[in-house]
């Protein structure tokens, strides 16, 4: 028996009118580079945004601690001390010195998921609203008195002193 070649075909073939004809080239288009050629059967993204979710799952966040009642007693005090010393807008602004600053440190919840994270707020308190429950601090920053886990600074010494 005769092999056939790779290039001959049977002479029964439906493809042998057009077997032997050179390939066809384009008018209108320009041949595809290797490049993009591969380019077209590399992996798409499928699942587009899943890898933000996943990053977002992975971050960490802390939840809020519920103070006992000593320490609910303490910061208490210290917010009297604050009310007790604090003066007219115009007249802190202007006398307001490093004795006056504090770090509050606070809770600030996680816009996107359950928990949050604990900020240190170092500055002078402008002002404590009662209505709102909010400390205001002179850079205009908000803190919710609920949220607030401790505070210290040189305006609290007087406590150490009863």
């Amino acid at each position: 028996m005769e092999k056939e070649s790779k290039n001959s075909v049977n002479k029964n073939s439906p493809y042998q009118d057009i077997i032997n004809l050179p390939h066809p080239i384009s008018a209108n288009h320009e041949p595809m580079t290797i490049y993009n050629r591969a380019a077209q059967f590399s992996p798409f993204a499928a699942l587009t945004g899943f890898e933000g979710v996943i990053k977002e799952t992975a971050r960490l966040t802390d939840h809020k601690v519920e103070l006992d009642e000593a320490e609910k007693e303490m910061l208490d005090k210290k917010l009297r001390i604050i009310k007790e010393q604090s003066r007219s807008i115009e007249t802190q602004a202007a006398e307001a010195k490093d004795r006056d600053r504090i770090a509050v440190t606070y809770f600030k919840p996680d816009e996107r998921k359950e928990g949050g994270v604990y900020v240190t707020e170092d500055g002078i308190v402008k002002k404590i609203d009662p209505n709102e429950q909010v400390m205001i601090m002179s850079n205009g920053s908000r803190i919710p008195l609920e949220d607030i886990v401790d505070m210290s600074g040189d305006i609290f010494k007087i406590m150490d002193e009863y």
